[in-house]
């Protein structure tokens, strides 16, 4: 809804802005149609940037958090209308503000002439965003917008990564321009690509030979460091234990014999040395009380004020993190150092814990009991995606995918992805558009909570009209489980109050959206059915009828 209709010069505003957006790599963006913002559009079909609008905004900045990560070197872009526009996508930056993923989101305004006169959907919107991105500003000269992507992109990109949120008024965007005479801003590769000074990887090096009981924890500044290929070598060159969390899930191949994931408590607090490669020392590691007290840590992370963040580190290396860990392994090749002395055997009894904590599994991997346990749907899926060389695989829930993070292994070509510490239900379907456009000959597989589901579910409309075959698999124990377990814990089951659902037919809403739906109740349909939707080569859920488990399950996040 606009005040007034656009300009119809050809050259105006909203074709700078795609014009700089194109010169910086930028080749999709995701929207919700809003009359402030729609110049953009028109200028993105100049260029051959792709336009998906989405049913909610909070959708739409989900899909440019995943667009950037999984198109390196560039940025996910979201254009929100003024207003309710801008205000329904606060939880999408917040959660690629905690991602730390490089996003632009424009947003409108009312006309400049009329600013702060109670315009139609007017309102403060760089207030609202400067908390939860790393830039925030508006744009109020139309030969401007140029440089001013150029600041939002830079500013996302640079250093550690995060979102950068652009107002542009809509008389600002709409009104002419020449754009011969403006030109568009030059971009660069803003990456970090340094190293750390030879002094402290020298120091590194010294502390990591005499470990007895080193381990390595991989996390999300290594992913935006594109260090896989660095931590594989690394890994094998030392033989260093590794564990991953956030994006650094799948920058280790889950089938190498170096990654590690089930002995993970025992191994933190048994630990004399460890490495931190890009794992802030959040709530995930108990704010640093996971490690041992005499431990010594070794962090690595894209900026100074990162190292030692709730626990003070013994060395830190700032920098690229896939340069600092290959400079690290040089140097101790050039010592004549081939790892830890300790690495061997301290390796072998983690494996031995991994080898009894999955036995110990085995009964409910297994199980043939109906309603289905939640394990034996967690291992129907990870033998599924073992079928496959390379597929994306979102996780979108609470205990179904904590559970399924434990047994399923991502192929070694592909890619495991879910909302980071800001813990944001919803991401599932936007996070698939996202990676479907980005690899269209790729299977894309969504783990789904019930309750997930419900906040995004209608983005397999979306789906549906833009022809992306993505599937989800919805473990649906009619409740939000993840709280009415711990509050059947502290209050009694018999108080139960905002934490139960139906056991509803999602599959029967993603038909009525123009998809591909699947019941499941017994366990040895959910493999068939999951064949039978991608098959289908339509959007698809996969809605399978779980135990409820009131009084707690293994592995439950609170229990």
């Amino acid at each position: 809804m606009s005040e007034s209709a656009p300009a119809q010069d050809p050259s105006h505003g909203g074709r700078l802005a795609a014009k700089a957006l194109k010169a910086a790599g930028v080749e999709c963006v995701f929207t919700l149609s809003g009359g402030h913002v729609m110049g953009i559009y028109d200028g993105c079909i100049d260029e051959g940037i792709k336009v998906v609008d989405v049913r909610h905004e909070q959708a739409a900045v989900h899909a440019a958090d995943a667009w950037a990560r999984l198109n390196p070197g560039t940025v996910g872009v979201a254009i929100l209308t003024a207003g309710p526009g801008v205000t329904d996508g606060v939880t999408g930056v917040a959660n690629a503000w905690r991602a730390n993923s490089p996003i632009v989101v424009f947003g409108g305004q009312g006309p400049f002439n009329n600013l702060r006169r109670g315009s139609l959907q007017e309102m403060d919107h760089v207030s609202v965003m400067k908390p939860i991105t790393k830039w925030a500003d508006a744009c109020y000269q139309t030969e401007r917008i140029g440089e001013y992507v150029e600041l939002a992109v830079r500013n996302a990109m640079s250093g550690v990564p995060g979102p950068s949120f652009l107002e542009i008024p809509m008389d600002v965007l709409h009104g002419p321009v020449d754009l011969a005479a403006v030109g568009v801003p030059r971009f660069r590769d803003y990456r970090v690509a340094w190293s750390a000074p030879d002094d402290r990887l020298a120091e590194v090096a010294r502390l990591l030979a005499g470990a007895e009981r080193p381990m390595l924890m991989a996390g999300t500044a290594l992913k935006w460091s594109e260090g896989g290929d660095a931590l594989r070598s690394f890994v094998e060159a030392t033989g260093i234990p590794c564990y991953t969390n956030g994006m650094g899930r799948g920058m280790l191949p889950m089938s190498h014999p170096g990654f590690y994931s089930r002995s993970r408590k025992a191994a933190l607090s048994e630990a004399d040395l460890v490495m931190l490669a890009g794992t802030p020392l959040d709530f995930r590691m108990r704010f640093g009380a996971s490690i041992g007290p005499d431990a010594t840590i070794i962090q690595l992370d894209l900026d100074e004020t990162l190292i030692g963040q709730n626990r003070a580190a013994d060395v830190g290396l700032v920098g690229n993190l896939g340069a600092n860990l290959d400079a690290v392994r040089d140097r101790l090749a050039a010592d004549g150092v081939a790892g830890p002395i300790g690495a061997k055997d301290w390796a072998a009894g983690l494996r031995t814990i991994e080898d009894e904590t999955e036995a110990a599994q085995a009964s409910q991997l297994n199980s043939d009991e109906v309603p289905i346990d939640p394990l034996r749907l967690c291992r129907e899926i990870a033998d599924f995606v073992a079928t496959s060389d390379d597929m994306i695989v979102i996780g979108d829930g609470g205990d179904i995918v904590a559970q399924a993070s434990k047994v399923l292994k991502v192929p070694d070509s592909g890619t495991w992805m879910d909302p980071g510490p800001l813990g944001t239900l919803g991401v599932g379907m936007p996070f698939g558009l996202a990676a479907q456009i980005t690899h269209p000959d790729r299977r894309v597989l969504i783990v789904y909570g019930d309750g997930s589901f419900g906040l995004n579910g209608f983005e397999f409309d979306t789906a549906a009209r833009f022809g992306l075959p993505v599937v989800g698999i919805i473990g649906n124990d009619g409740a939000w489980g993840q709280m009415m377990r711990p509050q059947a814990m502290l209050y009694g089951s018999e108080r139960l109050v905002a934490t139960e659902l139906s056991y509803t037919r999602y599959d029967q809403v993603v038909e009525a959206l123009g998809g591909h739906g699947e019941h499941v109740t017994k366990p040895d349909e959910i493999g068939p059915a999951l064949e039978r939707a991608f098959a289908s080569g339509k959007p698809a859920v996969v809605n399978v009828e779980m135990r409820k488990d009131v009084d707690g399950i293994k592995g439950s996040t609170y229990v």
